[in-house]
């Protein structure tokens, strides 16, 4: 087999090139978000909850709409619940006559012409209807589906007239107070953290760093992870901040 030789100055020019050492300004630094040193965080709202529905039945018109703002006790949907007010008519009219046989034993005991077995029996049945009737009351007030606290609609899932069962998700209802910022760090750095400490958090949507303060540090550790969860607060509110942005972190020196 005829072997190939290498001429001397190529083969020089070859060894420089194996052995020139690398400037560090031609390699691509890593970005500031992947070092070490920075946490990932995610921006949550202070409450958030999916509405959904107490009874069987039949929505009427949607009161609010995707995106909306809320305030407490707004309401935004009603079930069809004429059946339900029928059913509360009918406990209130039982619960009258109920009290009104009851007196009528009470009268009649007067003249011992019945004992205390049957004025017990119809004070029983009054209780009884009475308890009918707060069924049905508390029945009726599962007809409208109102906000607990104030925020915004994030999310809708049914639609006008649509026919649901208990338990069926109705509404994601989002605080419009001030965020939290969650965050899990390494438990080995558990020593060094405090409540009001502060750190900076920089949000991917917004490409800004925003400054913040440990409020919460969890009494826990994952044993798996070996990390331990945080929480932060905002030194000031940010308008352009919303719940589900996230980033990363970095406790100041």
């Amino acid at each position: 087999m005829r072997k190939i030789a290498l001429e001397p100055r190529t083969g020089a020019l070859l060894l420089a090139c194996l052995i020139l050492p690398v400037n560090a300004d031609d390699t691509p630094s890593a970005p500031a978000l992947d070092s070490a040193s920075a946490i990932r965080v995610l921006l949550a709202a202070e409450l958030e909850t999916t509405l959904s529905s107490q009874m069987n039945g039949t929505l009427g018109e949607l009161k609010t709409r995707f995106g909306e703002r809320v305030a407490k006790g707004a309401t935004l949907a009603r079930f069809n619940c004429n059946e339900a007010q029928a059913r509360g008519k009918v406990a209130v009219a039982e619960l009258a006559m109920a009290r009104q046989n009851l007196e009528a034993k009470k009268q009649l005991r007067k003249l011992d012409a019945v004992g205390d077995i049957e004025v017990a029996a119809a004070n029983t049945e009054v209780q009884k209807a009475d308890g009918a009737r707060a069924m049905g009351e508390a029945q009726m007030s599962y007809c409208q589906v109102q906000a607990p606290f104030s925020g915004h609609v994030a999310k809708v899932y049914v639609k006008p007239y649509q026919t649901v069962s208990a338990g069926t998700p109705l509404f994601d209802l989002v605080s419009d107070g001030a965020l939290k910022v969650r965050l899990n760090v390494p438990s080995s750095q558990l020593k060094t953290l405090s409540p009001g400490q502060p750190l900076e958090v920089q949000v991917h949507e917004t490409g800004k760093t925003y400054p913040a303060k440990i409020s919460v540090i969890n009494a826990r550790v994952d044993a798996v992870a070996q990390t331990v969860e945080l929480e932060a607060r905002f030194d000031q509110p940010f308008p352009e901040l919303m719940a589900g942005m996230s980033g990363t972190a970095r406790f100041a020196p």
